[in-house]
């Protein structure tokens, strides 16, 4: 159960500090991310592609963590809150011009061999479009 907690306390030190390799080094090779309001893709290069994108867009740091798993250390999850910046426009979304956000979001877990194997994120999109885009 430590581990795993431990285990997920690494990835998002990896993720505020900006390491990328150390973050990627914490999936399996085979590891399945459910991308909030999206697809689902599989694999550590598509998650290494989609963070690339990512970092290209977005400037973030999660903030408030807490972080839970269960007794056996398979599965875990965190709530938090995602302070960030939107640098680069988006397709599909609005423009951006450095806007800031403060958004409410969360992640669960699959673990397996010490590493992450599932990650499903979730936040309210809805939300992110009225703080960057306000009407």
């Amino acid at each position: 159960m430590q581990q795993a907690k431990k285990l997920i306390e690494q990835y998002y030190q990896a993720f505020n500090s900006g390491d990328m390799d150390t973050f990627l080094s914490l999936l399996t090779e085979d590891v399945v991310h459910d991308i909030n309001q999206g697809d689902r893709e599989q694999g550590k290069a598509a998650f290494a592609e989609f963070m690339k994108k990512m970092n290209h867009h977005y400037k973030e740091q999660l903030v408030d963590m807490v972080i839970m798993v269960n007794e056996d250390g398979t599965r875990g999850a965190a709530e938090f809150v995602v302070l960030g910046e939107y640098l680069n426009t988006d397709e599909g979304l609005p423009d951006a011009n450095g806007q800031t956000y403060r958004l409410p979001a969360g992640a669960f877990f699959d673990i397996r061999d010490g590493k992450v194997a599932r990650i499903t994120n979730y936040y309210n999109l809805g939300d992110w479009i009225a703080q960057v885009d306000p009407q």
